[in-house]
């Protein structure tokens, strides 16, 4: 595993959101009713960014597209879900992809994400 120090743990309360970069991958990194996410900041649709994104039932939501994915998996909860017309047209840009989330943990008041080397 390869844990790196993205936070100091106190500078994400409930609700917070921030941008890190690890290498050449920008994770969003999000306290969400005390527990924490880290995942792929990029919608994997059309590469917008999540940081805006509402969190819905367990899933952030792309503020564009509305492309959900769970925050524990990355799976996809909806494409793209637009009316049939628009929502088959924007829903084919690209083929349905699950989001890459990270295991992330709190140590020694500093918040670690693992991203796979």
């Amino acid at each position: 595993m390869a844990w790196t120090k993205v936070l100091e743990a106190n500078a994400l309360s409930s609700g917070g959101r921030e941008v890190v970069k690890v290498g050449n991958k920008k994770i969003l990194v999000l306290n969400h009713e005390n527990q924490l996410y880290a995942l792929e900041n990029n919608c994997p649709h059309m590469k917008i960014p999540l940081k805006a994104g509402k969190i819905e039932d367990g899933a952030i939501v792309c503020a564009l597209h509305r492309s959900a994915f769970d925050l524990n998996t990355g799976e996809v909860k909806a494409w793209c879900p637009f009316p049939p017309v628009v929502g088959n047209l924007l829903g084919k840009v690209s083929k349905e992809k699950a989001l890459p989330v990270f295991p992330v943990r709190v140590e020694d008041g500093s918040i670690l994400i693992d991203l796979p080397e």
